[in-house]
């Protein structure tokens, strides 16, 4: 009897690995946001309804393995904990120092791919004009990181690490490119291995190991319309929306949705819609059987430079007035007085929720960036996605709870003397119980609004 208990074990564990091959982590966000702030929990049929914040997947659950190693719990990668945070290095070091690696017993080594470095991101994340008042997209509990080093002339949000995944096109007029994500400002793009006049590009990297099938998709025409990823268990529409709209109205399209016999439709977060990109692909790959939009062929496409709408809201300088978008087209840009491919297809940003497109002709950012703010949609359904009626209260500015909020960059509700902004005195002064932390309670009033 226990042989059989023991054997039916392992098959149900086997099948559970089988079906979980590439598991999507849920973003993190879990507050809801309009095109200005952070709101309470719409109720359905109201605007804003269906966004990131109301659907809950697979929460990130990581543990330390206390051999400088971290396991994610959700996707059975394993992670180096500590890179080398003193020194950057070029894509050909990040590639030949994973061969040489030896960590926690391990020799198998590997630089990620954009899907396995992507699963990291935690959109609870934003970037500000200080350290103290920015926060990492990332669990900086299990992970170790660093900002930019502003003393040797970087920016802040110069905390990019490499991937393994080429772009198979170029930027920039022509530099081979890498893909890579931004842990400072939540963001994917593709970086030049080289820049002119100043030799290879440098950024940090984070080797990973096991579970090598991670990312790889299992597509299933259904003959309706959709398409199931058997790996993720994601069920997409096979078109898009064939016509751009602005977040809530795309939030609208997805849950106003009856199509293939359902009527759970909604707008993917970012990590689901990112899961479809298909780098091997792109509209000025080199070789011309790669060409098209970095999505695969099973699907159909009305616009091959088209951006697409997530739900998750990208909150850059603490506001909530853009939404994160992924390029299935060139990821546009005007730079050196024309307008170019600067970040790649499969490349994800952000884009204002509402406002006119003709008010940015040259985009905007240090790259300037395509202001498109009409983007396209595919919906998907199924998956680990539950629907939250509430969450929590709503923190609002000014309050003790907002600048726990603001501080608190380890997501542990309460804000250290290395996370607060001020003056050391003025940490002594606020801490009234002495316990070396800042909790709501101890939080300083509002600056005081004079009126004439």
């Amino acid at each position: 009897m226990s042989k059989l208990i023991t054997t039916l074990t392992i098959l149900l564990i086997v099948q559970s690995v089988a079906i979980a091959k590439y598991p999507i982590v849920d973003t993190g966000q879990d507050r809801c946001y309009n095109t200005d702030s952070e709101i309470a929990f719409p109720k359905v049929g109201e605007q804003f309804f269906g966004q990131d914040g109301q659907y809950e997947g697979n929460r990130a659950s990581y543990r330390d393995n206390g051999d400088g190693t971290v396991t994610d719990l959700v996707t059975g990668l394993m992670w180096q904990k500590s890179p080398n945070l003193r020194s950057k290095v070029t894509f050909r070091q990040a590639v030949s120092n994973a061969k040489r690696l030896k960590l926690a017993g391990y020799s198998d080594w590997r630089l990620p791919s954009i899907k396995e470095l992507y699963s990291l991101i935690d959109f609870r994340g934003y970037s500000n004009r200080t350290v103290a008042s920015s926060k990492p997209y990332l669990n900086t509990k299990y992970f170790d990181f660093s900002f930019g080093q502003q003393n040797r002339g970087e920016r802040l949000i110069d905390a990019q690490y490499w991937s393994a995944t080429e772009y198979v096109g170029a930027t920039m007029g022509g530099n081979p490119t890498v893909f890579g994500v931004n842990f400072a400002d939540g963001r994917i793009k593709g970086y030049p291995k080289s820049v002119p006049r100043r030799g290879e590009h440098r950024m940090y990297v984070r080797y990973v190991r096991a579970n090598s099938s991670y990312g790889q998709n299992d597509f299933q025409d259904n003959g309706d319309g959709t398409i199931t990823d058997k790996a993720t268990g994601l069920t997409w529409m096979k078109g898009d929306s064939q016509r751009p709209m602005s977040w809530m109205d795309a939030l609208a399209y997805a849950e106003k949705l009856k199509f293939a016999g359902h009527d759970d439709w909604r707008l993917p977060n970012a990590k689901e819609l990112q899961s479809i990109v298909n780098y091997s692909k792109a509209p000025d790959a080199k070789n011309e059987e790669d060409r098209g939009p970095a999505i695969n062929s099973v699907f159909d496409v009305t616009n091959p430079e088209s951006y697409f709408w997530t739900s998750t809201t990208h909150l850059e300088h603490r506001t909530s007035r853009q939404a994160v978008y992924i390029c299935f087209g060139q990821g546009m840009g005007y730079m050196f007085g024309q307008r170019m491919n600067v970040h790649g297809a499969g490349a994800q940003r952000s884009d204002p929720k509402t406002g006119n497109p003709r008010d940015y002709p040259y985009g905007r950012g240090p790259q300037g960036d395509d202001i498109r703010i009409y983007n396209y949609v595919r919906c998907v359904r199924a998956g680990k996605a539950k629907l939250k009626l509430t969450g929590p209260p709503v923190v609002k500015r000014g309050s003790g709870s907002h600048f726990v909020q603001r501080l608190d960059r380890n997501g542990d509700g309460k804000v250290s003397r290395r996370e607060f902004d001020g003056p050391p005195f003025h940490f002594d002064v606020l801490d009234k119980n002495k316990d070396g932390y800042l909790q709501a309670n101890e939080a300083p009033p509002p600056p005081r609004r004079w009126f004439r």
